[in-house]
């Protein structure tokens, strides 16, 4: 398992101290396990989050897998993508939309649009939002899960995710599901940690709710 860039202890327990109807599913839920990935290239990361847009985890897996084919070593690289066809990604699965998607990313990666990622430790999480959601098909979304599984950023609220929503709705006992700005005020006093309870969010929507 990767570190984080903050304490896994810390952050549950000043989660269960500033908010006790979250700590009661943090002891359904069980320890802090959230996985950073290893990946340092921000090609790759990006194209990967592309990929797994709007798809169940075995299609996109499977989608992902044929597109490393088409690089050396199956690895995904910026250089190699700007010189492949729309009819190549289109072939190994991609939707028009995405092989788009990952077409502008490579231009934007090679022309140094894009903020490399041994830069990203000293820009705010509100600014490598800004510069990468210049890319086609990558919108805010894309880049807070980014901000929390890839560079492991402790205090990121996805308020649109609908995981975050129905796990908010059940922690806080809400009638109706949750908007996005209520999610972002419900959630206010779980800073600094707010990547954390969204960990735990998704938790209770997947599995506190489902039993």
């Amino acid at each position: 398992m990767s570190r984080l860039r903050y304490n896994r202890k810390q952050a549950v327990s000043s989660l269960r101290e500033n908010c006790p109807a979250l700590g009661q599913f943090i002891d359904r839920c069980g320890p802090l396990k959230l996985r950073v990935a290893r990946d340092r290239d921000l090609f790759n990361a990006l194209a990967a989050a592309i990929v797994y847009q709007q798809l169940s985890g075995k299609a996109a897996s499977t989608i992902h897998g044929r597109f490393t084919t088409l690089f050396r070593d199956n690895l995904p690289e910026a250089k190699q993508a700007a010189a492949l066809s729309l009819e190549a990604l289109r072939g190994v699965g991609l939707s028009r939309n995405k092989a788009l998607a990952v077409l502008d990313l490579a231009e934007k990666s090679v022309d140094g649009s894009l903020v490399p990622m041994h830069r990203m430790g000293r820009l705010a999480d509100e600014e490598i939002i800004e510069n990468l959601c210049r890319v086609r098909g990558i919108g805010p979304w894309t880049v807070q899960m980014f901000l929390i599984f890839n560079l492991g950023r402790p205090d990121i609220m996805p308020g649109a995710d609908l995981g975050v929503q129905k796990g908010v709705q059940a922690v806080y006992a809400l009638d109706e599901l949750p908007l996005p700005d209520e999610v972002m005020e419900k959630t206010s006093h779980l800073a600094p940690y707010r990547s954390a309870a969204t960990w735990y969010f998704w938790q209770v929507a997947d599995t506190v709710l489902m039993t």
